[in-house]
């Protein structure tokens, strides 16, 4: 790793990027404060009733602006390159000022019971 020589110059390993932990990121949460963040569960950004207020960091606002249209979670996290666990603390940030909505998939306890489904396959072939 090189050393920074300015005052303005980014932290930078010319093989590795950026040198930023995750931890630091997050100010060291791992878990999201609000929201569970399936990795299929579907973000969308809520319009914003003014500028998005100053205290969201970059990262904050890369994510916001990405789930414009509805993404999942494992998207926004390859696409702003940033670790599953980071975007779920940032997606719970964002979640709790009412920036975004989250939509999780329907649980276990929703879906058909095995024996329903048996049922429903063994009528269609009877057709």
């Amino acid at each position: 790793m090189r050393r920074a020589e300015g005052v303005g110059e980014h932290w930078l390993d010319r093989d590795a990027g950026p040198v930023v932990r995750p931890y630091a990121v997050t100010g060291g949460r791992v878990r999201p404060g609000a929201g569970g963040f399936d990795l299929v569960a579907l973000v969308v950004a809520r319009p914003a009733a003014g500028p998005l207020p100053p205290e969201l960091q970059p990262e904050h606002r890369a994510l916001y602006a990405a789930t414009a249209r509805p993404t999942s979670v494992a998207e926004l996290s390859a696409a702003l390159d940033l670790p599953l666990g980071v975007v779920r603390v940032l997606l719970g940030d964002l979640l709790a000022t009412g920036l975004i909505s989250l939509h999780e998939p329907p649980g276990a306890a929703h879906l058909p019971d095995e024996h329903v489904l048996k049922a429903v396959v063994n009528g269609l072939r009877g057709l």
